[in-house]
C-alpha cells in the first residue's frame, strides 16, 4: 500500500540540508521541533491521517489508476464529478479536525490543472510534457508526497507585463536551457503550507504574450534544493506560539503563508512541464484557478463550523443561548456556511470532462469563491456580536495561571456554573484564532484569486446578449433568440472550448 501515516510523512520533513527556511529572521532546521511552524506541520499531518481514520478514510482516499492501488485523495486525478464532491466534503472535514487551513489542497489542484493541461498540450503535438509528468504523477503517489503549490508570483508592478518590469525576475523566470535542465530565478509569494511541503508544483500565474515565453513555466522541484530559499510570513497573534502555553497561541493547529526564493535553481528536465509556451498559459490559469475556487466552498464551511460551534457555546456559557436574537444570529451564519458548501458542492457536481479527467464547472467555481470572499467576514461579525468583547480583551493564559490571580480570574471570567473560567478562555481564544485569522478572513479574499477575478470571469461566462434575446422575446419585441438545450446563459469558457475541439 502506497498511503503513507501522519507519522511517517513527520518523519519525512524532518530533515534539511540544502533549502534555506527563515522565520522572523532566524533559520530553521527542523520544522517539525520549530514552535512557529509545528502547528502548521500539524495541520497538514491531518490530510494523511484522514486516510487511515475511520470517519474520514472513505473520502481521503481514491482508487488511482495509474498504479492500480487506493491513494491519499490529495495525489489524485478526478475521474468522476463524484470524485470532485467527495474532495469538498473531505476539506470540509478535515477542517472540523483542525480549525485551520492544512495546506495540502494548492498542490493537490496544481496536480490536476497539469494532468489536464500536458494533456491539451500532447493533442497540439506537445507529447513530451504529458509524458513527463504522468511518470511525475506516479511518484509523487506512489511515495505519497507532500506537495506545496506555487503560483502567484511577486509581479512587481501591478501595471506591467513579465517582461516590461524594472526587476525582470519579480516573476520566475527561465535563466537558461540546457539539455540536463533549465536554471530559474524569482519568487512566488503567500505560497500556502511550503515549509512544511517535501515539493513544490511551479505554476504560471497569468496569461503570457509571445514577449513573456520566458515566464511561461511551469515545473516540480524537491523543496530540498540548492538555491532554494524561504521567508515565512507574519500572522495575527502568532508571536505567543514561542510563549510554551497552550491557550493563548493556538500551538496545536495552524497554517503559514510564504515567500519563495529560486536564487538559480536547477531544475532537470524531466520535471518541467511548460518551457516557453506561452499559448498554453492563460488555459492552465484557467483551469487552476476554477479548481482552487470550487475547493473553497469546503474548507470555509468546515472553518464556519467551527466558528459557528463555538460562538454558540460561548453564549451558552454566558447563559444567553435560548435568546432570540442569539439563534437567529446564529441561523444566519448557518444559512451563510451552507450556501458556501453549496456552491463548492454544485461546481463539483456540474463538472466538465476533459479528456480522461474531470474539471470543475466553471462559473459554479467561481460563484463558490466569490461567496467566499463575502461571507466569512459577515459570520466574524455575527460570532464576534455573540462573543462579546471579551474576544479582543480576554485576559492571557498566563495572568490565569498567576497563583496571585487566577482566584480572581477564575470568578470574574466564570458565566453558568457548568463551566470554568479556563473553559471560556480556551473557547475564546478559539473563537479569536479562527474567525479573526488569515484562513478564514484575509485568504477567503485574496486566496484563488481576488474578488474582481472572479467577477471578470461572470462577465465572461454570462451571455448577456442571450439573456436580452430571450428577454426581448418575452416582451413582445422582434428578438433572434434561438433556443439551445443548455438551460442556463453561459459561454463556453476557453477550456471548454478546448475540451470539445
Amino acid at each position: 500500500m502506497v498511503l503513507r501515516t501522519g507519522e511517517q510523512y513527520l518523519e519525512a520533513i524532518s530533515h534539511r540540508s540544502k533549502a534555506e527556511i527563515f522565520v522572523m529572521g532566524k533559520e530553521v532546521d527542523d520544522v517539525t521541533k520549530n514552535p512557529f511552524l509545528k502547528p502548521s506541520v500539524m495541520a497538514f499531518k491531518a490530510t494523511y491521517d484522514a486516510a487511515w481514520d475511520e470517519d474520514s478514510k472513505d473520502l481521503g482516499r481514491a482508487w488511482s489508476q495509474f498504479l492500480n492501488e487506493e491513494v491519499n485523495r490529495f495525489t489524485h486525478i478526478h475521474r468522476s464529478p463524484e470524485d470532485l464532491a467527495a474532495k469538498v466534503k473531505l476539506l470540509r472535514k478535515i477542517s472540523h479536525k483542525v480549525g485551520a487551513c492544512f495546506q495540502r489542497c494548492v498542490g493537490f489542484d496544481a496536480l490536476n490543472t497539469l494532468y489536464i493541461t500536458t494533456s491539451i498540450m500532447a493533442e497540439k503535438g506537445r507529447k513530451d510534457y504529458h509524458q513527463r509528468f504522468v511518470e511525475y504523477l506516479t511518484h509523487v503517489q506512489k511515495e505519497d508526497i507532500a506537495l506545496a503549490g506555487a503560483m502567484t508570483d511577486a509581479k512587481g508592478v501591478r501595471t506591467l507585463k513579465p517582461h516590461e518590469q524594472p526587476h525582470p525576475d519579480v516573476y520566475v523566470k527561465v535563466n537558461q536551457v540546457t539539455k540536463d535542465g533549465i536554471y530559474v530565478s524569482g519568487a512566488k509569494a503567500n505560497i500556502t503550507g511550503v515549509a512544511a511541503s517535501e515539493e513544490i508544483i511551479v505554476l504560471p500565474t497569468r496569461a503570457m504574450t509571445k514577449e513573456d515565453k520566458d515566464y511561461a513555466v511551469a515545473f516540480a522541484i524537491p523543496l530540498d534544493t540548492e538555491g532554494v530559499k524561504i521567508v515565512v510570513g507574519r500572522q495575527l497573534n502568532d508571536a505567543r506560539r514561542f510563549e510554551g502555553g497552550d491557550i493563548d497561541g493556538l500551538p496545536y493547529f495552524y497554517n503559514h503563508e510564504g515567500l519563495v526564493i529560486f536564487d538559480n535553481v536547477f531544475v532537470p528536465m524531466d520535471r518541467v512541464f511548460m518551457l516557453g509556451d506561452w499559448e498554453f498559459s492563460g488555459t492552465l490559469v484557467e483551469i487552476f484557478s476554477a479548481y482552487h475556487r470550487q475547493g473553497y466552498g469546503g474548507c470555509k464551511a468546515g472553518l464556519a463550523d467551527v466558528i459557528i460551534g463555538s460562538a454558540s457555546n460561548l453564549a451558552r456559557q454566558n447563559g444567553v443561548e435560548k435568546a432570540s436574537h442569539i439563534q437567529d444570529k446564529l441561523t444566519e451564519a448557518v444559512f451563510l456556511t451552507e450556501t458556501m458548501y453549496a456552491a463548492g458542492i454544485a461546481a463539483s457536481l456540474n463538472a466538465v470532462k476533459v479528456g480522461d479527467a474531470w474539471w470543475v464547472n466553471p462559473m459554479h467555481a467561481n460563484v463558490t469563491k466569490h461567496l467566499v470572499t463575502r461571507f466569512p467576514s459577515e459570520i466574524t461579525k455575527i460570532t464576534t456580536d455573540i462573543a462579546g468583547g471579551m474576544l479582543g480583551t480576554a485576559p492571557s493564559e498566563w495572568d490565569l495561571k498567576n497563583p496571585k490571580l487566577r482566584g480572581y480570574i477564575e470568578k470574574y471570567m466564570q458565566g453558568m456554573m457548568d463551566y470554568s473560567a479556563e473553559d471560556r478562555l480556551r473557547m475564546t481564544r478559539l473563537l479569536e484564532n479562527t474567525s479573526l485569522g488569515v484562513a478564514f478572513m484575509i485568504e477567503s479574499v485574496h486566496g484563488a484569486g481576488s474578488p474582481a477575478a472572479q467577477r471578470i470571469m461572470f462577465s465572461r461566462l454570462y451571455d448577456f446578449n442571450y439573456a436580452e434575446e430571450v428577454a426581448k422575446r418575452l416582451a413582445g419585441i422582434k428578438s433572434d433568440v434561438k433556443f439551445v438545450k443548455k438551460p442556463e446563459p453561459w459561454r463556453e469558457s476557453d477550456t471548454e472550448k478546448v475540451a470539445k475541439s
